[in-house]
Parts: C-alpha cells; sequence; structure tokens
C-alpha cells in the first residue's frame, strides 16, 4: 500500500516521469540489488528525460512544422549539389 501511496503523491506533484520509474522499478527485482543512490539515480534521470521530450515535443508542436524531417533522412543522391561532406561538418557543429 505504501507502495501505492509514494505513486499517487509523485503524481499529484506532476512528476509523471518519477512515477513511471518508480512504478518500473517496482516490477523489476533484479533492481532490488542496487544501492538507494543508484536506484533514485535512474529515477532523477527517467524524469529529467521524461521533462526534456516533453518540451521538445511542446516546441515541435508549436512550430507547426509542415514535415517531421530529419537528417538521416537526406537524399545525398537527388540532383540538389548538397556536398556529404560539408553536410557532415554542419551536422557535427564544429562550426559552433
Amino acid at each position: 500500500m505504501l507502495n501505492q501511496q509514494t505513486l499517487d503523491k509523485l503524481h499529484t506533484l506532476k512528476l509523471t516521469g518519477m512515477a513511471e520509474a518508480f512504478a518500473d522499478q517496482i516490477n523489476q527485482p533484479d533492481l532490488d540489488r542496487l544501492s538507494f543512490a543508484e536506484r533514485f539515480g535512474l529515477i532523477v534521470d527517467r524524469q529529467w528525460t521524461w521533462k526534456e521530450n516533453n518540451r521538445m515535443e511542446r516546441y515541435l508542436k508549436n512550430a507547426r512544422l509542415k514535415l517531421n524531417a530529419c537528417v538521416e533522412d537526406i537524399d545525398y543522391k537527388a540532383p540538389r549539389g548538397i556536398d556529404q561532406s560539408v553536410m557532415m561538418s554542419l551536422i557535427s557543429c564544429d562550426w559552433v
């Protein structure tokens, strides 16, 4: 019962990522061998990742982009004059 109360409190505090991570840890008995600090670190990392993903989704939604494009989908064979070596140096952000 204590675990359910903890999950309810995490949801009330709007710490959904932590609640999901805690529920996953409850269901994985092999995580018992980790120390408290390691388990807590995993939970905090999950919350941080959850918040970052939500932030990125919100930015993409607000941008109202017409296409979902990514760098990996660039077709260098099409006759557009895109040099793959130049693109790779731009993608790596070495110019920053």
